[in-house]
């Protein structure tokens, strides 16, 4: 599955990959669709395709767009391992294993790639879909160094947003969620939140502070990819707070206003980007670790996942999909596609 242009979903072929002597073949079973980063692809927002990206100065500079259509997407894929070449000896055939590999209907990796990432046999298949945004949810939290006993308030409560909720939960918080979207504030009362505030009522950081005694929350988690809400983050928190930005913020900065409780009341501002972990857990803590560990706690119940998939669509349905997930976001959580064997 690739994008051609903006909001043009199509289906195409490519030749299976040869397997090499150590080669894993798997077949899709499942890939997720992310609501973030995929969409500001599916709308040409992302300025990957309007400015080019220096990996070395690691700017943003003139020149020919890094990205260019078409392009293939995804990284929330789960697998049955079909065949294994001749040397593969830590993985067999019909075991079930999670990745990265794009919405394409198989691929092969190698044996190290897929031993790292074989799904518990008695766990349901679809789980394996988070491990990448699972990820992004379990890196905000590290970023945010929760406390047992604070109060964090959760912006967007989307997938990463209800993820993180959970997460949040598990160290110790008392939660609060905020959105606008009524089914999204049921769902993270229903799992983790402890309050749940619709941000369309006006009034976030008044009845933030009021829950807390006028203090403001300890930390605010925006997830919610609108700089509106981070303003509100900031607003909602407590003098020296800190305010953790994970969402993928597009185009100016509009509504934000760092002349006034960003600046009076001292709030620090934090950045998570799933490139990188915070300073002090490297290089404790990788990639490969938050994957394995969101996983683990998704098949051990300790969070809950399956409750956020809300639509599994044929692959052949895709352009649909993302038509629904643009359009009426109200309407979805998590969109999966769902490839059918040969």
């Amino acid at each position: 599955m690739r994008f051609d242009a903006p909001g043009s979903v199509s289906l195409g072929e490519e030749p299976d990959p040869p397997l090499t002597a150590t080669g894993v073949r798997v077949r899709t079973l499942y890939s997720g669709i992310s609501a973030g980063t995929e969409l500001t692809q599916y709308r040409g927002t992302n300025a990957h395709f309007t400015k080019t990206w220096d990996p070395d100065v690691r700017l943003f500079v003139p020149g020919r767009p890094t990205a260019e259509y078409p392009v293939v997407v995804g990284y929330e894929e789960v697998g049955e391992v079909v065949e294994v070449g001749p040397e593969v000896t830590a993985v067999r055939p019909g075991q079930v294993v999670w990745g990265v590999w794009g919405h394409r209907s198989a691929t092969v990796v190698d044996e190290a790639y897929a031993a790292q990432r074989v799904l518990d046999p008695g766990a349901d298949p679809v789980l394996g879909i988070f491990s990448h945004i699972g990820s992004v949810a379990l890196n905000v939290v590290l970023d945010a160094d929760v406390h047992v006993g604070e109060t964090v308030v959760v912006f967007g409560l989307g997938v990463v947003g209800q993820i993180v909720a959970q997460l949040a939960r598990r160290n110790g918080a008392r939660v609060i969620g905020v959105d606008t979207i009524p089914h999204r504030l049921e769902l993270a009362h229903a799992l983790s939140a402890d309050e749940v505030l619709d941000a369309g009522a006006g009034g976030v950081a008044e009845r933030v502070r009021e829950l807390t005694d006028g203090r403001g929350a300890d930390v605010a988690l925006d997830v919610s990819g609108s700089h509106q809400a981070l303003h509100e983050a900031v607003r909602s928190v407590a003098y020296n707070a800190r305010v953790v930005a994970g969402g993928f913020y597009q185009g100016e900065a509009r509504g934000l206003f760092l002349g006034e409780e960003f600046h009076h009341n001292r709030v620090s501002l934090v950045c998570s980007q799933i490139s990188g972990v915070a300073a002090a857990l490297s290089p404790r803590w990788d990639r490969g670790r938050l994957a394995t560990t969101v996983i683990d706690l998704a098949v051990s119940g300790h969070l809950l996942l399956r409750p956020l998939i809300s639509h599994v669509v044929p692959v052949e349905e895709a352009a649909s999909a993302y038509k629904l997930i643009d359009a009426q976001p109200d309407q979805v959580t998590q969109v999966v596609l769902e490839f059918t064997a040969p």
